[in-house]
């Protein structure tokens, strides 16, 4: 627990100190609101969290370092964490500058794949399948499917990077799942790596949920990315007795996304697969089942709306996590648990998109949708806040109500049909 407590700490502290004081770097560091199609924020944000994570990561090497010397995965540690810098520098230069494109940040990813190839062992020893399991006999080829395998995750994660808390949670899931499973085989270097990254994520979640105070940028998408594809990689070619189908199971939601997203922009809209736009997933949850709701140009709303589109993807990645434990060893059941994923992202999307969204998925103001008649009593209750939860106090603690006028019921209807006629429109 130590080791995730000073990774906890160190980045916590960063990440502070980078909001704290950000007017010495906002120059560089912010994301302005209108730099693109995928900005959802309301007020430039620095984009440079990614710095918080991976000196929360080097403080917990260097507590493992000091406390056992001569262990044998401390020096694997501190491999995984040489391998993982040409990806993270690839994207905190772009943090700074706005000039890395992604296809160089794209090679500088495969470049930490092949170091870690190098330094780990990390390869792709088996897939399942007699074809592809033939042909990785051949170290060459092993290797170069291991790369671009690696390379494509990282962009994958940072893909799905668009609102607050979606690749904090989908990690932390992750990293958890994973946690759990090398405690079981005994590997000691996997378990501490998993929750050295965990407290790392945890430390900048506190700033970055649900107020959005800072981003993890491509910086800390980039290295998180890489970290998450290189367990995935390490648990199987480590333990021939976890099926591959374990880390495709949670790695499944950013690789969807990508392909989904290459399949929309190039064979249906003859656009480049590097071209942002604003068709992902979570995208359309923000406008269609919570942005709508409000129908509002307050920043607090936006960022509300923001902060609420990441539980919907949390709730999914903790469902896959669990099966992922539960069926680490039986490719069987996760391959039907990939293939079941697959389809309800395909419903799911296709559904927002069509405007056929299930009513159940629809976050509504229940206070504006209650119908109310003359005479009848306002909730004056003041709300109180925990994170992303709201709740208010029971009525017989405060009985601060007071009996609404006939004109003011009036006004308040005539408010509430408009916002009901913006909504179905």
């Amino acid at each position: 627990m130590l080791i995730t407590l000073s990774s906890v700490l160190v980045s916590f502290f960063v990440c502070y100190f980078l909001v704290r004081y950000q007017g010495f770097h906002a120059r560089f560091s912010h994301d302005h609101t209108e730099a693109g199609p995928q900005k959802f924020h309301a007020q430039p944000t620095p984009r440079i969290g990614g710095v918080g994570i991976f000196l929360g990561v080097i403080a917990a090497y260097a507590y493992v370092w000091l406390s056992f010397p001569n262990a044998e995965w401390v020096a694997e540690f501190g491999f995984l964490v040489l391998a993982s810098l040409p990806a993270f520098a690839g994207g905190l230069v772009e943090d700074l500058t706005k000039r890395v494109s992604v296809l160089k940040r794209l090679i500088l990813s495969m470049v930490s794949a092949c170091v870690g190839v190098w330094l780990l062992d990390a390869v792709v020893t088996h897939l399942g399948f007699f074809l592809l399991d033939w042909m990785f006999q051949w170290s060459f080829f092993a290797i170069v499917f291991t790369v671009f395998a690696v390379g494509g995750v990282v962009n994958a994660v940072n893909i799905i990077d668009g609102f607050n808390g979606i690749v904090s949670g989908f990690a932390g899931f992750m990293l958890l799942a994973i946690a759990i499973v090398s405690l079981q085989l005994d590997d000691i270097f996997l378990l501490k790596a998993s929750l050295a990254m965990l407290g790392a994520m945890l430390g900048f979640l506190y700033w970055n949920y649900p107020y959005g105070k800072i981003f993890l940028g491509d910086g800390g998408s980039y290295l998180v990315g890489f970290w998450l594809a290189e367990m995935a990689v390490l648990i199987v070619a480590r333990h021939p007795t976890v099926s591959p189908w374990f880390a495709a199971l949670l790695l499944i939601h950013p690789v969807c996304e990508t392909l989904f997203s290459v399949y929309r922009r190039k064979l249906l809209y003859g656009k480049s697969p590097w071209h942002p736009d604003g068709l992902h997933l979570h995208t359309l949850i923000f406008r269609r089942l919570n942005h709508i709701q409000w129908a509002s140009s307050d920043a607090r709303h936006k960022v509300h709306c923001n902060s609420m589109t990441a539980p919907y993807f949390w709730v999914l990645k903790a469902a896959t996590a669990l099966l992922a434990v539960l069926f680490w060893n039986n490719s069987f059941a996760l391959i039907l648990s990939t293939m079941m994923f697959v389809m309800l992202y395909v419903w799911l999307y296709w559904r927002i998109v069509k405007f056929r969204t299930p009513r159940w998925l629809v976050r509504r103001d229940r206070r504006g949708s209650r119908v109310r008649e003359p005479g009848a009593t306002r909730d004056r209750r003041a709300p109180y806040r925990f994170g992303f939860i709201q709740f208010r106090l029971p009525r017989w603690v405060r009985r601060n109500r007071r009996r609404l006028s006939e004109g003011e019921m009036v006004v308040y209807d005539r408010r509430m049909t408009d916002k009901r006629r913006n909504t179905n429109e």
